[in-house]
């Protein structure tokens, strides 16, 4: 007895119906590539089974994601020949990937030659290295294989001293400029609702949320894309005007963490659904609690399926933990008087002859950090980013008896200028400058 899967019991237009795809193009697809397998009645029309319906659904979310139907075929026929079901088929495989297109060079082989480009600033190989691994693999490969796995390494270089920040703005312009005209080509979308997708303020960082976009725009979802720096005047005007389902926003730092959090504070007061991820909230995972909104996960394809899910079943939105009354004081105190600690800061340096330019950037990122920190209700958020400024102090050459020299100086003026109302700042420069002399004495 047959499987109800496999029973033969559809005519053509229930197909079509079902799949949304055109008469010419089932034909066309049994044809070529043997995939759906109808059979015949005994008039001579084609019947098909519900697995003939699912093969063309599978068939036509592999081209949502950017592969061409006959790459789309030879993966079916990969997967069947190795005894698994390409129904369960969830994602690109690399290593099936990788066997259907044996001519051309692997995914990583293409990676590191475009890394090598870009760090050469060789601009033409760096696009002859795209443009091949666009002509072998599906967009949604490389640009996750590629583009944001280069990223991540490029980043890694520069933090490690490796790179320079001219080759990782290189690389990203390169990484950015691709994303946008495959963004701008994208087809029309095909899912009723509205998303919008941008950068808090103060967040510059594009790339994860232009991914985000442009795969999103593949499930045929519509996007609205703004960019970085999202500012928050004229934001009610903005939500008004596009009218989004949810609005998408994703943080790279703790400073934007907290912009982030503000953003999506007012979205819940003019009952707009709001999603939110980002490297920062991957690095502190408490941090997810104190900001409204739906966590996206720690990668972008699964912030794809979460947003799928929000804007079909739209659950309950996160709200998050009040911000603690000593918090909001020490914020507002220490936000009042941290120009004082500058002016005490820069002056004590100047006793020991070491120029403050030497420290400003450092300086304006410990400010910043705090008051993030404080806004989001838990000073020790600070700890990552610290240790990401020291780091890149050592990558300067700016040396430990330097820094220890600031932070002390700045941890001195706290004291005098905070006072009790600023306990909880003075408490962590505390445990700060005690950690800062064990680590070099």
């Amino acid at each position: 007895m047959a499987l109800p899967q496999r029973e033969p019991t559809f005519n053509l237009k229930v197909v079509l119906a079902e799949t949304g795809v055109k008469a010419h193009t089932v034909r066309a697809w049994e044809k070529k590539y043997d995939l759906p397998k109808p059979t015949r009645s005994q008039g001579g029309h084609r019947v098909y089974t519900q697995h003939d319906i699912s093969i063309v659904k599978w068939l036509m979310a592999r081209l949502g994601e950017g592969m061409t139907i006959t790459h789309a075929a030879e993966l079916w026929h990969s997967m069947e020949a190795k005894g698994g079901d390409p129904l369960d088929y969830a994602g690109y495989q690399v290593d099936d990937l990788n066997t259907i297109f044996e001519k051309g060079q692997t995914l990583g082989e293409i990676r590191q030659a475009w890394i090598n480009s870009c760090l050469k600033f060789d601009d033409a190989n760096a696009e002859k290295y795209l443009t091949q691994a666009f002509a072998l693999y599906p967009i949604k490969m490389v640009c996750l294989e590629i583009l944001q796995k280069s990223m991540v390494l490029i980043g890694d270089y520069w933090f490690e001293n490796k790179a320079t920040a001219q080759q990782e703005l290189f690389t990203s312009a390169k990484a950015i400029k691709r994303l946008s005209a495959l963004l701008a080509g994208t087809p029309n979308p095909t899912r009723l609702g509205r998303l919008l997708v941008a950068c808090p303020p103060g967040e510059e960082h594009v790339f994860s949320i232009l991914l985000l976009s442009l795969l999103l725009r593949y499930q045929g979802w519509n996007v609205v894309y703004l960019g970085p720096n999202l500012p928050l005047a004229q934001l009610e005007t903005t939500i008004n005007a596009i009218e989004p389902n949810v609005v998408v926003l994703a943080a790279q730092r703790l400073e934007t963490a907290a912009s982030l959090g503000k953003v999506t504070q007012l979205l819940a007061h003019m009952n707009v659904t709001s999603a939110f991820g980002g490297s920062i909230f991957n690095l502190i995972p408490s941090l997810r609690h104190h900001v409204s909104g739906h966590f996206l996960g720690e990668t972008i394809e699964g912030a794809v399926q979460v947003i799928n899910k929000i804007m079909t079943f739209e659950p309950p939105m996160h709200t998050a933990t009040p911000l603690p009354p000593k918090y909001q004081s020490a914020l507002k105190h220490y936000d009042s008087r941290q120009y004082l600690i500058d002016f005490d800061t820069r002056q004590a340096l100047e006793k020991e002859n070491i120029p403050f330019s030497h420290l400003e950037d450092t300086n304006d990122r410990l400010k910043k950090s705090i008051l993030a920190a404080l806004s989001l209700g838990n000073i020790d958020y600070i700890n990552p980013e610290l240790a990401l400024a020291q780091q890149l102090m050592n990558n300067y050459g700016i040396p430990p008896e330097m820094q220890t020299k600031y932070l002390r100086a700045y941890h001195a003026s706290s004291k005098i200028r905070l006072g009790a109302e600023g306990q909880i700042v003075i408490d962590w420069l505390d445990k700060l400058e005690r950690a800062n002399y064990r680590a070099y004495h």
